[in-house]
């Protein structure tokens, strides 16, 4: 039986490396990989037009539409990206915000309500901090851009709301001062280039995310990935095959990671602080599958429905292909 042909579209991760290369292959299949810089522009073509076969995917996209029953796509438990998001919180230098829990009846911008990142820092900051959100003035816009359209249908609770704003960036909104804070993926362009105008609210985030995540479990997931329905319908094994593929090329860069003999990536002392991580998080550092990341699944669904980007309580279960939870075992 000849192998099928599949389009791969995702980014420039070394745990997907050997897919791209084609020194790792998934069962049955060729893959046609298109690597691009831009994740939101990959989310972008998969939820508007389906454009590829398997497709990384922000997961609060993801479970907005699931939880709408409009999804055309299905996930498979594999994670190319995972950020902490104490960081996320930008003010300007100067202001008298000090401390997450200062934003209590402040202006707060996103560049997105159902952006990954928003959904997790906003999770922290109203279960762990304690700030009511509908407190909050939220205003939504581009980060470097006005104008950014929410991706997704939301259904925000009562006496909460968020403002499209069109004729300002959340950069240019933050130095003026028509906002307090930028909750934001992406840090502000002046930020980015080293105006000390605007700064982290959190510091010392590090240590906070690291201390975050012994107390709850939580390492936040920030994309999946997803295989188009019409595949899955006309080849449901596909979903095993990519995973355990997918799965491999992980492991493969962990090993490589954790190679002490020679650098295998620019980070002085890289190899050391792998393994420092393997201290905190054990022997897979970025784990995947259902049940290792049963935790953070669990709040980013419960975060996600209480600020309205879920439709309706999703169980973990509900997200993924059948077949990748229910694995053999020798």
């Amino acid at each position: 039986m000849n192998n099928i042909n599949l389009s791969l579209a995702c980014c420039d991760y070394d745990h997907v490396r050997d897919i791209v290369s084609g020194k790792i292959t998934a069962k049955g299949i060729d893959i046609t990989p298109m690597i691009y810089e831009e994740p939101h522009y990959i989310f972008h073509r998969m939820t508007r037009y389906g454009d590829f076969d398997i497709s990384e995917m922000s997961f609060g996209r993801y479970i907005s539409l699931v939880s709408q029953r409009r999804n055309e796509m299905t996930a498979i438990p594999v994670f190319p990206s995972r950020v902490a998001r104490f960081s996320s919180f930008f003010v300007r230098s100067g202001s008298k915000i000090k401390s997450p829990e200062d934003l209590a009846g402040k202006r707060v911008g996103v560049p997105e309500w159902a952006q990954t990142a928003t959904i997790y820092a906003r999770g922290w900051l109203a279960e762990t901090v304690g700030v009511d959100l509908k407190s909050i003035k939220w205003f939504q816009t581009g980060v470097d851009q006005p104008g950014r359209p929410e991706p997704v249908k939301l259904k925000l609770p009562k006496g909460m709301s968020v403002t499209p704003f069109t004729d300002k960036s959340l950069s240019q909104m933050l130095l003026d001062g028509d906002i307090d804070c930028a909750i934001t993926a992406l840090p502000p362009k002046p930020f980015r280039d080293g105006d000390r105008r605007i700064k982290r609210l959190v510091q010392n985030a590090r240590s906070k995310e690291q201390a975050y995540f012994k107390e709850t479990g939580i390492f936040p997931i920030m994309h999946i990935l997803t295989i188009h329905n019409s595949v899955l319908e006309n080849y449901p094994w596909v979903a095993v095959n990519v995973f355990e593929a997918f799965e491999q090329a992980k492991d493969a860069a962990v090993e490589r990671a954790l190679k002490m003999s020679h650098a295998v990536a620019p980070v002085p002392w890289g190899a050391e602080a792998a393994r420092e991580m393997q201290g905190l998080f054990g022997d897979d550092i970025w784990p995947y599958g259902l049940e290792p990341n049963r935790a953070t699944i669990e709040a980013f669904l419960r975060f996600g429905h209480a600020q309205g980007v879920a439709h309706r309580k999703l169980t973990p279960e509900e997200l993924f292909a059948p077949q990748t939870l229910d694995r053999a075992v020798t």
